[in-house]
């Protein structure tokens, strides 16, 4: 099975991913990624931080963005180039991120698609928003 290649996506096309953030999600990422920061992972440092409580890391709640292209849009077989990112607003354990993709270019020479990427909680706040470039899958011969 492969996604949508070049000649089937156009301009304004979308798909979003939805997953509610748990704590097990926090120390999974944290375990995988080495990133033992303790604003994630120690209730008591994080009392004493800005938040007040432990938030999900970012690069956690990015990755829901890598799960819109590699599962829906464009789909299985898709290749990331680049992405950039701006993080708005703390992620916190049990809140629900929709993260939706936007296409906003196609670069058929270069095989290139540009989307507009944003990840959203369940109260309306977009947490992240950036730029993604992405390589679709091509056709089979």
């Amino acid at each position: 099975m492969i996604g949508k290649t070049i000649e089937e996506l156009n301009i304004g096309d979308w798909a979003q991913f939805q997953k509610t953030v748990t704590e097990t999600d926090i120390y999974l990422y944290a375990g995988i990624t080495g990133d033992l920061n303790p604003a994630h992972i120690n209730v008591e440092y994080a009392k004493n931080t800005h938040f007040k409580e432990r938030i999900a890391h970012g690069m956690l709640t990015a990755g829901f963005i890598s799960a819109v292209f590699g599962g829906q849009l464009p789909g299985p077989g898709t290749v990331y180039i680049s992405q950039n990112l701006r993080f708005l607003a703390p992620v916190r354990i049990g809140d629900t991120i929709a993260a939706r993709v936007e296409i906003s270019e196609i670069d058929t020479e270069k095989h290139r698609v540009v989307f507009k990427t944003t990840c959203q909680n369940q109260d309306g706040t977009i947490v992240l928003s950036g730029e993604a470039v992405v390589s679709p899958p091509k056709r089979k011969k």
